[in-house]
């Protein structure tokens, strides 16, 4: 295959990522190191491998902040776990929903009818508790984007030959 169409598919494959990131139907940082290594391994790319193991890592590492952050952030904002249960289902049922980025509104959803389900009098408590998953979503979902396109700048500029 040739040079020039194994690195448009590798930058397809890195944009396609970074929409990834807080789009949950796309695989996301999955697609991008899959373009990263598509890239290093494809090509006769100059690339250090150094790039492939940090990269791998801070991916590793983001998945886990994925679950790690909403969950302590909603906790953190006094959310039990009738929320974080809430989260999941209302974060699945979204998906389904026909409106653009229903999993979120799902989730905000879930975690507030979580927490009224477990103190249906403490109505602040919930929208505090639902603040905190989205405090959170913010969190995992900017580190993730940021990851994304740092994988894709790297195989650009190398590209480019810039670095």
């Amino acid at each position: 295959m040739d040079t020039t169409l194994i690195n448009i598919l590798c930058l397809i494959l890195l944009f396609i990522g970074i929409l990834g990131t807080f789009l949950p139907v796309l695989p996301g940082l999955l697609l991008s190191i899959c373009g990263l290594l598509i890239y290093k391994f494809g090509t006769d790319a100059d690339l250090s491998i150094l790039y492939i193991w940090v990269f791998g890592a801070l991916t590793l590492f983001s998945v886990v902040l994925s679950y790690v952050i909403p969950a302590k952030t909603t906790k953190k904002y006094g959310g039990t776990r009738w929320g974080s249960i809430g989260s999941i289902i209302g974060t699945i049922v979204g998906i389904f929903l026909p409106i653009p980025l229903g999993f979120l509104a799902g989730m905000f959803a879930g975690v507030f009818i979580g927490e009224l389900l477990h103190d249906s009098k403490d109505m602040k408590k919930a929208w505090k508790s639902t603040k905190g998953a989205l405090i959170g979503f913010i969190y995992g979902t900017g580190f993730s984007f940021v990851v994304g396109v740092a994988m894709f700048l790297v195989v650009l500029l190398d590209i480019l030959n810039v670095i």
